[in-house]
């Protein structure tokens, strides 16, 4: 690696949700910045393809990457699902509630599980998830959002002190509101919610999170590690 360590020359970066939003944006920047970036998402073609809500998905397409390249450097996981918004915790469909934690939270376990291994052995990495301020303070109406978020931050801090020693570093990054399709269909009385609580006013712009996302992928994020970093305009500064 070069002297400059936010550069990702020759690095395996996988942007997983990387088809539009926030994992765009990053896979956009990485690749600008030298990287091999792989932008994986269930709506993409097959080769770029993964279903988070599938753990055999999950794992085959992390190695198939890893057999071409024989790396991974880094893994951005910006893949989620809202799910219902404005109904209250006793009004939720299970099914529905089955489904966010199934994408949100398993996906981040089985994605975190399907790469260790290799980092491991290369005695280094990088993985972020994209969290949620929903995983620290909570949003009414949106209870399994809120519960995945929180799940997978919890994950994180866990599985960080588990392989601190060994050159991997795993955080988390918890924005607010973000200009994005994927609160696309989120209720107009739920978004209003989320912006009054961001003392900036406004939504935050998915290329603000991916200069985030970037750093905590590189090299040069080194001695940080099962952290929740704030993307929230001054929401949450814990």
């Amino acid at each position: 690696m070069g002297a400059q360590k936010t550069d990702f020359t020759d690095q395996v970066v996988l942007v997983v949700g990387g088809a539009r939003g926030i994992g765009a944006a990053a896979a956009t920047l990485i690749k600008s910045r030298g990287g091999i970036v792989y932008p994986l998402d269930i709506s993409l073609p097959a080769d770029n393809n993964i279903d988070m809500g599938d753990q055999k998905s999950i794992q085959s397409t992390v190695d198939r990457i890893f057999q071409k390249h024989q790396r991974i450097d880094a893994v951005i996981n910006c893949a989620g699902i809202v799910g219902p918004t404005n109904v209250k915790a006793e009004d939720v469909n299970w099914d529905d509630y089955q489904k966010v934690l199934t994408i949100n939270l398993f996906g981040t376990i089985w994605l975190t599980q399907s790469v260790l291994g290799y980092m491991k052995k290369a005695k280094y990495g990088r993985i972020v998830h994209v969290a949620s301020i929903a995983g620290k303070e909570g949003n009414p109406g949106m209870s399994p959002y809120n519960t995945s978020k929180s799940g997978m931050i919890g994950f994180i801090k866990g599985v960080a002190k588990e392989v601190a020693s060994e050159g991997i570093t795993i955080n988390a990054v918890a924005p607010a509101v973000i200009a994005t399709p994927m609160n696309a269909d989120t209720s107009e009385e739920t978004l209003k919610y989320m912006i009054s609580r961001i003392p900036m006013g406004r939504l935050g712009q998915s290329e603000e999170v991916a200069e985030l996302l970037a750093f905590i992928a590189s090299e040069a994020c080194s001695f940080t590690t099962g952290f929740t970093f704030d993307a929230s305009g001054g929401r949450a500064t814990y």
